[in-house]
């Protein structure tokens, strides 16, 4: 076979067939298996994927684990099994919790394999035979009609009214019409009427064509290689937590190397017993809760925004929409109805506004401002009935969803009729011209409920002027065709990104019951035009308008034509009307890396896009430090969606390989689903915020417990499985329940965080520092002052961790709110969770104290009232000192 050297939809179909070694006969079964065997089967290679060792292996790679790990292999060393198995628990523990969310996530999507075609109908052996589409090849004759998905990327040979649904592919909202004529070879995907292109979906009509490329060679084919090979990001979470880790680790790690040399150097520590003290330590400063945590707090936020209509794939991708800077959405169906709705009707007798969107027959028409009435027009009554006459499709009410059988076009048309209380049932259809794609109209002779015999014409406006030498005038009487005059509005509705449809009638003999072609060239009467268009959702445009006001820009990305995109833009608040500019796919075929930046910085719109175009917008986006979401249904989507730093991909029409490639799946498709989600992603991080400032500093008061203790040559206050009780109690109670946390005020008004702006900032860190010395200062305190007074060291030891724990409950209610007072009652009890997560703990504390098992494996021992009266009141005193210091930073603020 010898392609030409042209591409297949820019030369004539005869030298497609003579490059690929083949006719219109079709190919023979035994050349058919060479090609087979040398091409591969017509099938998308499967996507590889981790083993199960691995993915739960991945839990196990943060620094902070792996210093657990170690501290669990030298107590295995000493000797002490206890500690060993209380450490490597909750490691594990960590590692179940992320392996099992992980695996829910997958299973939800799995099963959707649902893009190419099963069968084909192909002329092999000189008959037509049903083969698997998975064994066509190229030079297959394939033959195709309404419903079909077509299985290969075709070169057509012939068509009939062919029209094919493309969407998934280059965006467009309305199927695109098909014939074999070649088109330029520079044409873009959604110009190139010669080809159809493999999993796209037959609207109507019928074709024949050559199979050109199968498998991966096809446009489906290229795209998913190109998914493959798109690197993903690090979420903006992932990237804060993983440098927080190592700047913590380097800290642990150096600050036990340091007890251990003053250990040795200044006190005569016993060898054994430091190691045990260096481990308590870096077990008392690890927050090992904080994964767990980390991942619970993502895994509710998951649960949330599933009974908001979005499903997540990976638990980050939540979060990182609160971080988000720029959404880049598709615009049919994300922003819009994917409903078209018929908006003004022009006639001579003025402009009439047309109110209500989608196929629902609710809305009114009105002129100046006036609702009208057919009776009383009869400009606009003679054009609704040629449109609703002359039209295939009909709308009903299914499921409280109003749903158009036929052509969107048509059924716009037929819902404007409903709306203008018309109905066509009353005229006897006679004969019929159908619509074709090289007429571009459709005709119809009709018999009304008066006894006259019309020619109905309904079509494209420039195939109706050529047909009319008359127009109905203001006066309601015919009068010669100003064709400049409606070639002025029809350019008017085209700038505003409307579809423009025009009538046309006439009136013949009684008697007459046959049309022709020649019938619709003589005395035809020009009505008016209709404007359609496809309405933006009510709810997408509040959306917009909410992302603005949180400091996220909103562009638009389309396969659709400039004027439509600029159009839609403008309805849904995407830039304003003097200064906006919409950018084309050739433009953006034309700029360098240095100008996209600089275009995806100053525009917010991009029409007629590639596949490649969007997957550049997206990383010149990330060049500029955004933190991008992209939104998407097709196939043409999914690169950008795998690079974006969340993707989100449409759940109703969304395409298999748009759904793998997302983080989150829409189940209703609606862009207000991804405001709610942000506003949940920026919950989730402030309550992350929340935990980590609670975690941190009640983690650091008992590590400097510790540390003081060997730097001073004190007796150890706590052992290393007292600290983990500690920790593991605290973490899975009291941490716990600031995931709870309902979203604080303002949050959609306030501006997304900075890229790169670190965890902890100088007001974390000040309180990190106080609160740690606080709680570490009275642990200390409580014990020395209790061992002073005669009390047995076990018991001074339950007494000191007694003190941690409860100032830690106290402390949870200044963790609540970073900034607000806690001390008013409609926000202590604001969060029931809080007074659940202090009654689990009490409960827990009561245990740790006084059953004998726990006594014997944590060496604790029974406590008086006069203690637990002593612990209340350092917790109280710790919440007090926090209430004042946030109180005197907020004056300083």
């Amino acid at each position: 076979m010898n392609p030409p050297d042209q591409p297949a939809h820019a030369v004539a179909s005869d030298l497609v067939l003579s490059g690929l070694a083949a006719d219109d006969g079709g190919l023979g079964s035994d050349e058919a298996g060479r090609r087979l065997a040398a091409h591969g089967p017509n099938r998308l290679p499967a996507a590889p994927r981790d083993g199960v060792l691995q993915r739960f292996a991945r839990h196990f790679q943060d620094i902070l684990i792996l210093i657990l790990i170690g501290a669990a292999a030298i107590t295995a060393l000493l000797g002490h099994g206890l500690d060993t198995a209380v450490i490597l628990g909750v490691v594990v523990i960590n590692a179940v919790i992320g392996f099992v969310q992980e695996g829910k996530a997958e299973a939800a999507l799995a099963g959707i394999r649902r893009m190419l075609s099963t069968h084909a109908q192909v002329l092999r052996d000189g008959s037509w035979q049903q083969i698997d589409a998975e064994l066509l090849v190229p030079g297959d004759i394939v033959r195709l009609k309404s419903g079909d998905r077509v299985p290969a990327d075709l070169r057509l040979l012939d068509s009939i009214n062919l029209r094919i649904e493309e969407s998934a592919l280059t965006g467009e909202s309305l199927p695109s019409d098909k014939h074999p004529d070649p088109v330029a070879a520079d044409a873009g995907l959604g110009d190139r009427h010669c080809l159809a292109f493999s999993g796209t979906l037959v609207a109507a009509g019928r074709g024949l064509g050559v199979v050109v490329a199968t498998g991966a060679a096809t446009e489906i084919g290229r795209i998913n290689r190109l998914i493959a090979e798109v690197e993903t990001l690090q979420t903006p979470l992932t990237r804060e937590m993983a440098q927080f880790g190592r700047q913590l680790s380097v800290l642990i790690v150096g600050l036990a190397a340091l007890m251990l040399a003053i250990g040795l150097g200044l006190h005569d520590f016993a060898l054994a017993e430091l190691f045990l003290a260096a481990i308590g330590f870096a077990v008392a400063a690890i927050p090992e809760g904080l994964p767990a945590i980390l991942t619970i707090t993502l895994a509710l936020g998951v649960q949330r925004m599933a009974r908001r209509n979005a499903i997540t794939r990976r638990l980050t991708a939540v979060e990182t929409l609160g971080a988000v800077t720029v959404i880049c959405s598709d615009k049919t169906g994300t922003l819009t109805k994917n409903e078209m709705t018929a908006r003004h009707v022009i006639t001579r007798a003025g402009s009439y506004l047309v109110s209500g969107s989608g196929y629902a027959p609710a809305g009114t028409i009105t002129l100046d401002g006036e609702l009208v009435e057919l009776a009383g027009h009869a400009h606009l009554q003679a054009l609704i009935e040629v449109v609703a006459v002359a039209n295939d499709s009909e709308v009903a009410e299914n499921d409280g969803q109003w749903c158009v059988a036929g052509e969107p076009t048509e059924g716009a048309l037929r819902t404007l009729a409903c709306k203008a209380g018309f109905s066509a049932e009353a005229h006897a259809r006679l004969a019929t011209i159908p619509f074709e794609s090289a007429n571009k109209f459709m005709a119809t002779l009709a018999s009304t409920p008066a006894g006259l015999r019309r020619i109905m014409l309904k079509g494209a406006p420039d195939r109706l002027l050529d047909r009319c030498t008359g127009e109905l005038g203001a006066d309601g009487q015919p009068v010669p065709l100003d064709r400049a005059w409606w070639e002025r509005e029809i350019d008017r509705l085209s700038q505003e990104g409307l579809r423009v449809l025009a009538a046309a009638a006439r009136r013949v003999d009684d008697g007459r019951d046959h049309l022709g072609i020649d019938d619709l060239e003589q005395g035809m009467v020009f009505l008016g035009l209709v404007g359609i268009i496809d309405p933006p959702r009510p709810e997408a445009v509040a959306a917009i308008a909410s992302c603005r006001s949180a400091g996220i820009r909103v562009k638009m990305i389309t396969g659709d034509h400039a004027g439509t995109a600029r159009a839609i833009g403008l309805e849904m608040g995407i830039g304003d009307a003097a200064t906006l500019r919409v950018v084309s796919g050739a433009e953006l075929e034309a700029a360098d890396d240095a100008t996209l930046r600089r275009l995806v910085a100053d525009c917010d719109i991009f029409a007629r896009t590639s596949p490649e175009h969007k997957l550049r917008i997206v990383k010149a986006l990330q060049a500029n430090g955004e933190v991008v979401a992209m939104t998407g249904d097709g196939v043409n989507d999914a690169p950008a969606l795998k690079r974006a730093d969340v993707g989100v991909a449409m759940g109703i029409k969304g395409t298999e390989a748009t759904k793998e490639a997302a983080d989150i799946v829409l189940a209703d498709d609606n862009f207000s689903s991804i405001e709610r989600a942000v506003e949940e992603g920026r919950t989730i991080y402030d309550n992350l915020k929340k935990a980590i400032l609670f975690i941190l500093p009640t983690n650091g008061g008992q590590g400097l417990v510790m540390l003081a203790a060997v730097v001073f040559g004190l007796t150890l206050p706590l052992t290393p499985v007292q600290i983990l009780w500690v920790n593991m109690i605290v973490a899975v109670t009291l941490a716990l329940a600031l995931a709870f946390e309902p979203a604080e005020p303002g949050i959609m008004q306030r501006p997304p965080r900075q890229p790169g702006t670190p965890l902890l900032n100088a007001a974390f860190l000040w309180r990190l520092v106080l609160v740690s010395l606080l709680i570490g200062g009275a642990t200390i305190a409580v014990f020395e002052a209790e061992l002073a007074r005669g009390m047995p060291l076990e018991q001074a030891r339950t007494m000191a961790v007694h003190t941690l724990v409860v100032a830690q409950a106290f402390y949870l209610f200044n963790a609540r709110f970073l900034h607000a007072a806690s001390l008013r009652p409609a926000l202590l009890f604001a969060n029931p969770a809080a007074w659940i997560a202090v009654a689990v703990l009490l409960a827990l504390q009561l245990a740790f104290i006084y059953l004998p098992p726990l006594q014997a494996a944590f060496a604790t021992t029974p406590l008086d009232a006069r203690h637990w009266l002593l612990s209340l009141l350092i917790g109280g005193a710790v919440f007090l000192l926090m209430e004042a210091e946030k109180r005197w930073l907020s004056r300083g603020a």
